[in-house]
């Protein structure tokens, strides 16, 4: 280190620290070369993740890191601090006053909040809340947001990034996913500008017709808006990758063929290796200006992999989250959890594993705290709890909690896990309970990850005990229940059948 860039460090550390939240959307826990399970696995000798394997080094791994099944709920979570029970937007949502729902024969959905999250009152069906970007925002913050936001619905004020408290506006809008990653097809306009696909990404005209793959034309987006800046920033560089359509980033894609994937296998493992090209190029960033020893980054994804449902649709699988269960949609592991790194210099300790549980509401207060932002006003139930006393090494703040999930809908894939349920975990142990048919399924996570194992016969006073706390909790926050179509009332609480 130079003598300037030492001294630039040493100012650095008396200002409020820089945030990076580096987000990977439809990302598995296993679709990585970073073990996040308690070995290595196939899938982690299949992909080439170099710069999450430096993030990893650098600071502290969470092999327990939990969202929702689906995105929109997770980044409300997110953005709000509350449960996805209570913000009530429980499923994806694209269209003003439009539910996105499947269809059941027996259920209907509740009049759920599918027009998304607001920080302010005046439309329908939508959760109103303040974000922690805009608090962060009002504390000095200059704050970047680059890719995809799915925060609320088309013509809503929350479906730009700009309500809720950022500065800068990076191709992020109501859609959810990308109409396509390539440049080639100008992210889907027609030569005149005008959007000919739903998910049309706005805003990276410039780029239109280079051969410039969509990963990499947000990183350098991203890193020409951090050039403009004066400290401190926080960057919620929020990719479009890893969701489908699963397009081919030449610049990896050979080489997974060669390995012997399949196009398809080959083409999301590309994916996954842009992303992880991307991280490393911020962290290259923050080294070149001094900025590594005074910037957080925390990594995560929204929810499980995408490893449920192609098999009916007759696609093959390009990829699964083994040794869990099921995947995006789904109230299993494989639905659910996420993989997620931490690193904060001087506090983390580099190379560390928490095996605690937390949540995606969590990161809410836990950025918060970590810009040093103590006292706060919000409309909201903050259900998040900071993880600050983890990456201390200070206490643990999953002991003696409960984490709920809440899924009253149809989401359009089929496989198991999916669709009209609620789960809670608590300790080593997690509930699922079905709306549709009454079942619950029981397993111990700790013994059994990839949930194999249905215990409710076997633990009838656990079955009633986790029963009755999911049903409170679920309760308390107003949480929605399918619709029984035959009689006009809500399903059952899990509490009330045996």
């Amino acid at each position: 280190m130079t003598a300037a860039v030492a001294a630039s460090a040493s100012v650095q550390a008396q200002q409020k620290p820089n945030i990076v939240l580096f987000m990977v959307d439809d990302m598995g826990w296993q679709d990585t070369s970073v073990p996040f399970w308690t070995k290595s696995t196939p899938h982690n000798a299949t992909y080439e993740t170099p710069n999450m394997e430096r993030l990893a080094q650098q600071g502290m791994l969470f092999s327990g890191a939990y969202a929702s099944a689906i995105s929109s709920p997770s980044r409300c979570s997110l953005l709000t601090g509350s449960n996805a029970a209570r913000h009530r937007v429980t499923n994806w949502t694209f269209r003003r006053d439009q539910m996105t729902d499947g269809q059941d024969g027996l259920l209907a959905s509740p009049d759920w909040n599918y027009n998304g999250i607001c920080q302010v009152e005046g439309t329908p069906n939508t959760f109103v809340a303040r974000s922690f970007v805009d608090i962060l925002h009002s504390a000095g913050y200059h704050t970047i947001h680059c890719g995809k936001a799915h925060w609320g619905a088309q013509d809503t004020p929350g479906e730009s990034p700009l309500h809720f408290g950022f500065d800068v506006n990076i191709a992020g809008h109501a859609a959810g996913g990308p109409a396509t990653y390539l440049s080639e097809h100008n992210f889907g306009h027609d030569a005149e500008g005008r959007p000919i696909a739903q998910f049309a990404i706005p805003g990276l005209q410039k780029y239109w017709g280079t051969g410039i793959f969509l990963t990499e034309a947000l990183t350098q987006e991203a890193l020409s808006a951090l050039d403009k800046v004066a400290q401190p920033f926080f960057l919620y560089m929020s990719h479009y990758a890893v969701h489908i359509p699963i397009d081919r980033d030449m610049r990896f894609y050979e080489k997974y063929r060669r390995k012997g994937l399949s196009e398809k296998e080959a083409a999301y493992a590309s994916l996954i290796e842009g992303m992880d090209k991307s991280l490393g190029d911020i962290l290259d960033w923050l080294e070149r200006n001094g900025q590594a020893d005074n910037t957080i980054i925390l990594f995560m994804s929204d929810n499980g992999g995408y490893a449920s449902g192609a098999e009916w649709r007759d696609e093959p699988l390009f990829t699964q989250n083994a040794p869990l269960r099921s995947g995006k949609g789904s109230l299993l592991e494989g639905g659910i959890r996420e993989p997620m790194i931490v690193r904060w210099p001087g506090v983390v300790e580099a190379g560390s594993r928490c095996d605690s549980y937390l949540s995606i509401e969590d990161f809410f207060p836990t950025i918060l705290e970590m810009a040093g932002v103590r006292r706060y006003q919000v409309p909201q139930v903050v259900d998040g709890r900071s993880f600050v006393p983890l990456l201390r090494g200070k206490g643990d703040p999953s002991k003696g909690r409960s984490l709920i999930w809440n899924y009253p809908h149809v989401w359009g894939n089929r496989g198991p896990g999916i669709d009209l349920n609620c789960a809670i975990r608590e300790g080593d142990w997690k509930l699922i309970y079905s709306y549709k048919t009454g079942q619950k399924a029981l397993y111990n996570i700790c013994l059994d990850i990839g949930e194999e194992h249905n215990l409710v016969a076997e633990q009838p006073k656990l079955v009633r005990r986790l029963s009755r706390h999911l049903g409170k909790r679920l309760r308390v926050m107003k949480a929605q229940r399918p619709i029984n179509k035959a009689t006009g009332q809500p399903c059952p609480w899990p509490d009330e059948l045996p």
